[in-house]
């Protein structure tokens, strides 16, 4: 064999191997791609997964903030519904041309002196304290003081007081009947 044959066949067996070499390394390139591919789409996905779940429960957080804050609105209202009827029997019970004022006073001076023992001085409501003063046989009338109406009685040596103030009765009835008040405000 000649140098020249022997050079040719080196050179033909290396270009073979070359192009085994280069196919091979195109084959482990076009695995990689596709390898690299498919993690890109995983990625991607998991990605926009990701995200839709957020949004999703962002979206969730912000129903239910909103329906927090209704609730919310709705309990201040109704809230305010109920002070200003409050504020409305208020009004009602301090008019001075309160139908059955009278027998209210009337109603209540019997039930003080029922209850009431010794000598007991009466303090009257300002507005009902002419009133007081002509129906009050057996009670001492004293300074006039701050309510709706009604009066408070007070032993002579101040330890016992006894509340017939419209004010102390209000707030018992409006105490015992704020459910019913609340059901036939708002129907519940």
């Amino acid at each position: 064999m000649s140098l020249e044959k022997l050079a040719k066949d080196i050179a033909a067996e290396a270009a073979k191997e070359a192009e085994a070499i280069i196919s091979e390394a195109k084959a482990q390139a076009a695995n990689i791609a596709s390898e690299t591919e498919k993690q890109v789409e995983a990625h991607k996905t998991s990605t926009l997964s990701g995200s839709d779940i957020e949004a999703a429960q962002i979206a969730k957080e912000s129903v239910a903030s909103a329906r927090q804050m209704n609730q919310k609105d709705v309990l201040v209202a109704r809230r305010e519904e109920i002070d200003i009827t409050l504020e409305a029997i208020r009004s009602k019970l301090g008019d001075p041309k309160l139908t059955k004022r009278s027998a209210l006073l009337d109603s209540m001076l019997k039930e003080a002196k029922s209850e009431s023992s010794g000598k007991m001085t009466l303090l009257p409501a300002s507005i009902d304290k002419a009133a007081l003063e002509q129906k009050a046989g057996g009670f001492k009338i004293g300074a006039s003081i701050d309510a709706l109406g009604g009066f408070i009685l007070v032993a002579e040596d101040e330890s016992i007081r006894l509340d017939y103030t419209f004010d102390n009765r209000l707030e018992e009835v409006w105490t015992e009947s704020l459910g019913d008040v609340t059901r036939t405000l708002f129907g519940e």
